[in-house]
């Protein structure tokens, strides 16, 4: 008989969440809670953050991912604290629109340094720990990161960074018995896709529809996240229609581009003048900030 697939973690899985504080991060890392899983909720809203952890009855820790010396003493805290870790979940993440040309390039900078090298200074703190059988670690990545749009060159340049890290890792870590994961979200229904979407420019690209997809459900997608960490899935996808697209990435792209989008131009104009929020507040003092960038 055929051991059944596990669609739950395993009571007493021990598991770092970053971007915990709100979004999918936060969604998850209560429902692993719900669950039995020990969660460490990290973010960089302490509100929010303790917000989350408290109604999941978990320890918080605040974490800026884009500091690497901090990344590194929360995740050993955290260990020493559990006494190891089993899943670590690099999830936190920023996002903005950017014109390629005429935009503002501390917009890229900063996303590149919460995105990328902070999935990769969480990958790479968290890598030690994880470093077992049965060990985990799940790097998040984006649709963005196959698929490129206008406006989110930055994102997708960081994204797709995050799945070169991922699938490198997961040749590094095997050796030691760990797998990893690299998770693929198209919109979800999340402050982050609705921040996102709602500026000048993103409403002259797309009119009334909002979003270039429409919005996935978020607990559907926290289900298919936690069913691939149960699993130690090598590729997580939500919603599913995400999944051949994804190796189907040149032909989605060309699409894209025969597609056209009448009003670019106009977009691009509004996106180069429009002072748009990043979709998450970030810590006051940060290059964004010195820029001149509105960081709230």
């Amino acid at each position: 008989m055929l051991e059944r697939t596990p669609a739950h973690v395993r009571p007493g899985t021990r598991v770092l969440v970053t971007g915990a504080a709100r979004g999918i991060g936060a969604a998850l890392a209560t429902q692993l809670a719900s669950h039995g899983a020990r969660v460490a909720f990290t973010g960089i809203e302490p509100d929010a953050l303790e917000a989350a952890a408290s109604a999941a009855d978990s320890p918080s820790y605040a974490l800026d991912v884009s500091d690497r010396d901090a990344v590194d003493e929360v995740v050993d805290r955290v260990a020493a604290d559990f006494g190891g870790l089993d899943v670590v979940v690099a999830n936190a993440g920023i996002a903005r629109q950017l014109p390629m040309t005429g935009g503002d390039p501390s917009v890229m900078e900063r996303m590149l340094e919460v995105n990328t090298l902070g999935a990769y200074y969480t990958a790479r703190a968290a890598a030690r720990h994880v470093a077992h059988p049965g060990g985990y670690l799940l790097m998040t990545s984006s649709l963005a990161a196959a698929v490129h749009l206008p406006l989110l060159g930055a994102y997708s340049a960081s994204k797709a960074a995050i799945e070169a890290v991922g699938d490198t890792l997961r040749i590094e870590l095997r050796p030691d018995g760990a797998r990893v994961g690299v998770a693929y979200f198209a919109e979800l229904d999340t402050e982050m896709t609705s921040r996102g979407f709602d500026t000048g420019a993103a409403h002259a690209l797309l009119g009334s529809r909002g979003t270039l997809s429409g919005l996935g459900s978020l607990p559907q997608a926290v289900d298919r996240i936690e069913r691939g960490i149960a699993r130690r899935s090598r590729t997580i996808c939500a919603p599913a229609w995400v999944r051949p697209v994804v190796p189907l990435r040149h032909l989605a792209q060309r699409a894209v581009e025969l597609r056209g989008f009448p009003n670019l131009r106009e977009a691009l104009e509004v996106a180069r003048s429009e002072d748009a929020p990043w979709t998450t507040p970030q810590p006051d003092g940060r290059p964004s900030a010195r820029h001149g960038e509105h960081a709230r």
